[in-house]
């Protein structure tokens, strides 16, 4: 008797560092994972003005588990001097990580875990002559940063990586989907989602867009559906854990999608 994901292939699109739990997730609910990162992280040389700068903020805020990675990379040495300043996470996995290293983190969405999520919280209510670093990759969404400078607060940028396109095989992945043997595809990011149509060719692409597609938040499932893709369903939480339980309702036909 066949449970859990029912021996199904699940495309994971994650970054290689942070794709391994997921599907090692994946194999344990008798899944089968088909890796193919489309997104590249690499570290950027932050410069040592603007660490001293962040080390003197009221509040620092990291966008993702990537930003407190490499921005700890980028502090190391000083990591004890974070201890004295206000730390918010745009989402739970990014103040798990945080926490795991021993630091505090006085700000975190209860639900919503975005940087709308994130503006809602009373604390981002009241920074007005605040000084406000938030940390991320190089680029990306202006949503924060703009709120909170309409809020009063001085905001500035600590930009620790960058995502560049990945330089892959992606002949496994285009021989599954055209043999219909992919039963399901995860994306948690909109630069990873059209990255991944990018990376593939038309033909493959077509019929991509017509597998159920697991993502992260409501934004990113609308993204999905002006790209093209049919049939988009948005996990509880952006975490490992939560994209599983949205696969095995998925796949174990709890989950009924239209003709």
């Amino acid at each position: 008797m066949t449970t859990g994901l029912n021996g199904a292939w699940v495309l994971v699109t994650r970054p290689v560092a942070q794709a391994e739990k997921l599907c090692k997730l994946i194999t344990q609910q008798n899944g089968q994972a088909l890796q193919f990162p489309t997104l590249e992280i690499q570290p950027l040389k932050v410069d040592g003005e603007l660490i001293e700068k962040a080390l003197h903020c009221d509040w620092l805020i990291f966008t993702s588990t990537n930003a407190v990675d490499f921005a700890l990379r980028a502090l190391s040495g000083k990591m004890t001097r974070l201890h004295a300043l206000k730390l918010a996470a745009v989402g739970k996995a990014t103040a798990n990580a945080l926490q795991e290293v021993g630091l505090k983190v006085a700000c975190v969405p209860e639900t919503e875990f975005s940087s709308e999520g994130l503006l809602a919280e009373s604390a981002m209510h009241r920074v007005s002559s605040q000084r406000v670093m938030i940390v991320r990759g190089l680029g990306g969404r202006e949503k924060l940063a703009q709120t909170l400078h309409s809020r009063g607060a001085d905001v500035d940028y600590l930009e620790v990586y960058r995502r560049n396109l990945p330089d892959v095989d992606s002949s496994l992945l285009i021989q599954h989907v055209q043999d219909g043997q992919l039963q399901a595809s995860t994306v948690t990011s909109a630069e990873g989602l059209q990255n991944l149509l990018t990376m593939l060719d038309e033909e493959t692409v077509v019929l991509l867009q017509k597998i159920p597609l697991v993502v992260v938040s409501d934004r990113l499932k609308q993204l999905a559906q002006q790209l093209g893709f049919a049939y988009v369903i948005v996990s509880k939480q952006p975490t490992d854990a939560a994209i599983l339980e949205t696969l095995t309702t998925l796949l174990s036909g709890e989950k009924q999608w239209p003709k």
